[in-house]
């Protein structure tokens, strides 16, 4: 079997790299769960079964010679720490996803910075291996939040992966570029790679992932990732999953009517569309993708959010 890396040579310069992704956390920890009451019980139910789902994951992706980036949360990485490094040993990207799970919004830069380094610390010490790429959970990485660039950049990652260019009830900046670029803070830069979109009559409709996979029909989806990695406004195709949308048989959470239909449509047909999604592109890992695109960032757009309130110090 041709590694990924060939095979990513056979596609041609004419496509954008693909970047395969999966954010570790258990459930209850979903955005559509906040407020919530869990209990302990099932929380840590939900634990084992993100393990499961996660290794689960490893099989599927070693059965197809893919390599893949995991931004795991810094307490599953404290909790359960063989798993980070089993991620690690099968050749996968460890980054971050922070500590515990809590946006952006819920923070402040000195707290921020405190999650960072609670959550890149217990990585490494899981998975023995330098923690290179962060996403903030929800993606809130969001105008209100801008001040969180200087922060991330402080911290000495190599690229972030935190803000979606789309309009959303939750999160998004619609007016970012597509593709990877310079992200700029007051003072610093970053590399940032955003999940991917396409354009449609002046909008960034999102097809990174998620629930998008779950609830498209399949050869729409896959239509929507080709035009994208064809698309010269996007330069890269990043992808993203959670291990609990590969767990049909999990216990439901108690979610309003909304947020129940997007987080559990179609949940049943996951593992099977994955299954044939792995083998239909050249995946690369996150970190690999941005070595490459850190030898040309004069050549990627620059780009500065539009800035809310300050955060508290």
């Amino acid at each position: 079997m041709s590694s990924p890396a060939r095979r990513m040579e056979d596609a041609g310069s004419a496509e954008a790299p693909a970047v395969l992704s999966f954010d570790v956390e258990e459930h209850h920890r979903i955005e559509s769960a906040r407020g919530v009451e869990v209990p302990s019980a099932l929380r840590e139910r939900y634990s084992q079964r993100m393990e499961d789902a996660t290794r689960w994951l490893l099989d599927e992706l070693q059965a197809a010679d893919v390599r893949a980036t995991f931004f795991i949360l810094g307490q599953v990485a404290r909790a359960r720490p063989g798993l980070a490094r089993a991620v690690h040993e099968a050749g996968h990207e460890v980054a971050s996803h922070g500590w515990d799970h809590r946006r952006l919004h819920q923070l402040s830069p000195a707290t921020f910075r405190e999650d960072l380094r609670l959550s890149k610390d217990a990585l490494e010490q899981a998975a023995g291996a330098p923690v290179r790429g962060y996403r903030a959970p929800t993606f809130s990485l969001v105008p209100q939040t801008a001040w969180a660039i200087d922060v991330l950049a402080e911290a000495d990652f190599l690229y972030d992966s935190s803000i979606y260019p789309v309009r959303h009830d939750r999160y998004g900046i619609p007016t970012a570029p597509r593709g990877p670029f310079v992200l700029q803070g007051r003072e610093r830069e970053i590399l940032e790679i955003p999940p991917a979109t396409i354009r449609l009559r002046g909008l960034n409709l999102p097809i990174g992932g998620g629930g998008y996979f779950r609830l498209l029909p399949s050869a729409l989806m896959r239509g929507a990732l080709n035009r994208s990695r064809r698309d010269p406004e996007t330069g890269a195709t990043m992808l993203y999953f959670h291990p609990w949308e590969f767990d049909p048989e999990q216990p439901r959470l108690p979610l309003k009517r909304l947020n129940r239909f997007r987080t559990y449509v179609g949940l049943r047909r996951s593992r099977t569309r994955l299954a044939r999604l792995l083998p239909a592109f050249a995946f690369t890992r996150a970190d690999d993708l941005a070595s490459r695109l850190h030898q040309r960032l004069d050549d990627l757009p620059r780009f500065r959010p539009p800035t809310g309130e300050p955060s508290p110090s």
